[in-house]
């Protein structure tokens, strides 16, 4: 199936279900199904209410989904621009090879850039070798000077139980 043949687009509250099945596609090619706990309910509430927390754009193929890219905005303090961060590039199996990942990637530059976006951060698995020769023959530098840290669950909760006085 050639490239030509792919239509991206916005996805809307109606794809929440299309959503969350290429994200659970995406875990289970990962190794990381087991962890993910969304759900297409998640996916309505938060990407398309009065205030979306993300946006999502969708690859289909002959009315098929393809692939997804799934990004929302953060502010840099020190740049003093805003950014975009790609939380998920999803290219199904069967698109691999054909471009669709760079063409995703290159939609979700343009309509970050359209609404004031200066760069655009994502994050890689340690492991997953392909992804980083992916990103990185694209022109994204990982960065040396910086490692994430999370705090979630338990900890998360009683962090945010704590009163200040």
């Amino acid at each position: 199936m050639g490239d030509a043949n792919i239509i991206i687009r916005r996805a809307n509250k109606n794809d929440a279900g299309t959503i969350a099945l290429l994200i659970a596609r995406l875990a289970q090619a990962t190794g990381q199904r087991s962890k993910m706990t969304s759900t297409e309910a998640d996916f309505a509430r938060y990407g398309f209410g009065t205030t979306p927390a993300f946006n999502v754009l969708l690859a289909e193929a002959s009315g098929d989904a393809v692939g997804l890219s799934l990004w929302f905005y953060n502010f840099s303090s020190w740049r003093g621009e805003l950014g975009a961060y790609l939380q998920d590039l999803y290219v199904d199996d069967s698109m691999r090879g054909t471009g669709l990942g760079r063409r995703l990637l290159a939609e979700t530059a343009t309509h970050a850039r359209a609404d004031g976006a200066t760069h655009l951060r994502l994050s890689v698995d340690t492991d997953n070798t392909g992804a980083q020769d992916f990103y990185k023959h694209l022109g994204f530098v990982a960065r040396v000077d910086e490692d994430i840290y999370q705090i979630s669950d338990q900890a998360f909760a009683a962090l945010a139980g704590v009163r200040h006085t």
